[in-house]
């Protein structure tokens, strides 16, 4: 099942197709969600938003609390059986968020859950194994290490060469670019992979 998260960072501007997905609207994001996107539950502390959403929320939460909004929709979502979610509205704002945010791409790839965060500019998510690029030709891709290292096993399709592994405190991964249809990097350890969407 779908799974569709809202958050309370940079508006998304395009259009999210909603069809047969489970919609979490967190806190905040009702302000550029509500009328946009079909809005199954809205979860949080609502200290960002100011009055209640509709739906009422099922509970509302403490803000000093353990947990951000967006980790206790992601985990509500993942245990009402989304195997793949779609992250808007992570992006920009505040940077502690949205490093925070990245970590939910983290959590729901350990957990077996395809996770990816959407901007207006880029998709990002976390990675193992193979990751094919096929409908990216002249987009620009990084890879990072999403923990320790990164082994590289293969790659093809990509205009620069990798080296044998990504470790944290490098940033050999940035900005390689999509030359083939067929393109795909194989890792050995999770990555986060960002997909540029526009044109180079």
């Amino acid at each position: 099942m779908k799974g569709i998260l809202l958050l309370n960072g940079e508006p998304y501007p395009g259009k999210i197709e909603d069809g047969g997905a489970l919609v979490y609207c967190c806190d905040g994001a009702y302000a550029w969600a509500r009328g946009k996107v079909r809005i199954d539950k809205n979860v949080g502390d609502f200290d960002s938003l100011g009055y209640m959403p509709d739906p009422p929320p099922d509970e509302i939460y403490p803000s000093e609390k353990d947990y951000t909004d967006g980790e206790i929709a992601l985990f509500k979502l993942i245990a009402a059986g989304a195997d793949e979610i779609e992250i808007y509205g992570g992006g920009g704002g505040r940077a502690d968020h949205f490093l925070g945010n990245l970590q939910l791409l983290h959590y729901a790839h350990t957990h077996g859950v395809k996770c990816s965060l959407i901007t207006g500019g880029e998709i990002i998510f976390a990675a193992e194994g193979k990751t094919d690029f096929r409908g990216s030709r002249g987009k620009t891709v990084s890879v990072l290490p999403f923990g320790d290292k990164v082994r590289i096993m293969d790659y093809r399709g990509l205009k620069y060469p990798y080296p044998p592994a990504l470790v944290l405190g490098e940033c050999r991964g940035i900005s390689n670019v999509v030359l083939e249809d067929t393109a795909y990097i194989v890792t050995e350890g999770v990555a986060l992979v960002i997909v540029n969407k526009g044109e180079v």
